[in-house]
């Protein structure tokens, strides 16, 4: 039973004993980003406020305490990084985990009674090495709000990313000292959009590649900012891509197997939307590998 009904049921990261101010990072904009922990105040408050990240600023506060870093990520009072919601619950800043509640009558006699004021019951779950124990407990005053930034966060969390599907052209063997055309398929270079929501709230993480960094096997690294061009047939076998090509200067004979190892990794910018707000949270990455076999162009006897 809550003591009055509040527009987002969800507490997203709360402290419970002790007092500390997190530091605040200076965010682009006139916004505030990062974390702002207090536990002075008789109700746990962690909120993560939104912003567009800028250059760093002073902290306006310091010290140690659990939650959620400027990094965006939840630790907790020791500092370690764990998951920002288990079991459908929000971490703490205490390192416990904490979700509304409703309690019955005789759970809440059992607890001394309703409390005067406003507030809401809460179930609290403390993890340990293998175990976990948890309790109601009462949180006086206003929940937090789930901000935009904790939903980006778990937006990007469920972001599908496609598999990296290599194209090496023209196909079959390679050989030295002929362009080799570098390229992906068009379904392992697409944007793909994800959405968190919690009643009144929603944001949209979107993942949208932005480079590809090919790892050639010969110790050469191609670095492209498409998915490349494929060699079509009839082309000319002399021409290089315009767009993300290689040329292999020796064979692969000495390598592993007679074959070199191509590697490329996609970088994804991930930006996100919604509440009225925008930003940007870390970026991720696919990758994808074949095997090269590069032969000795053998002259032309006539």
């Amino acid at each position: 039973m809550l003591g009055r009904t509040h527009p987002l049921i969800l507490a997203v990261i709360i402290g419970l004993l002790g007092s500390i101010v997190l530091a605040v990072p200076a965010f682009a904009g006139g916004g505030a980003g990062g974390v702002q922990c207090s536990r002075n105040d008789p109700r746990p408050v962690c909120d993560v406020n939104a912003g567009t990240p800028g250059q760093p600023g002073s902290p306006t506060g310091g010290g140690d305490g659990g939650g959620r870093g400027g990094d965006g990520k939840c630790r907790n009072p020791s500092g370690e990084e764990i998951p920002c919601e288990r079991d459908g619950a929000w971490a703490g800043a205490d390192g416990c985990y904490y979700a509304p509640t409703d309690p019955s009558p005789s759970t809440i006699e059992a607890l001394g009674g309703q409390p005067a004021g406003d507030g809401g019951w809460y179930r609290q779950v403390c993890y340990g090495d293998n175990t976990s124990f948890g309790s109601v407990v009462w949180i006086a005053g206003d929940p937090p709000v789930v901000s935009a930034a904790v939903l980006a966060r778990q937006a990007r969390a469920r972001l599908n990313l496609p598999s990296v599907v290599i194209s090496m052209n023209p196909p079959g063997d390679q050989l030295v000292n002929l362009p080799v055309w570098l390229a992906l398929e068009q379904g392992s270079w697409r944007s793909q959009s994800a959405t968190a929501s919690v009643p009144g709230v929603s944001v949209t993480a979107t993942a949208r590649p932005v480079e590809a960094t090919w790892s050639m096997g010969d110790g050469a690294t191609v670095t492209c900012a498409g998915p490349g061009t494929a060699w079509s047939s009839g082309t000319d076998p002399a021409k290089a891509s315009p767009d993300c090509g290689h040329v292999y200067r020796r064979s692969s004979a000495a390598a592993l197997g007679g074959r070199y190892a191509v590697t490329v990794t996609v970088t994804w910018e991930v930006t996100w939307a919604g509440a009225g707000q925008s930003g940007t949270v870390p970026g991720l990455t696919t990758t994808g590998q074949v095997q090269a076999r590069v032969q000795e162009s053998q002259a032309v006897v006539r």
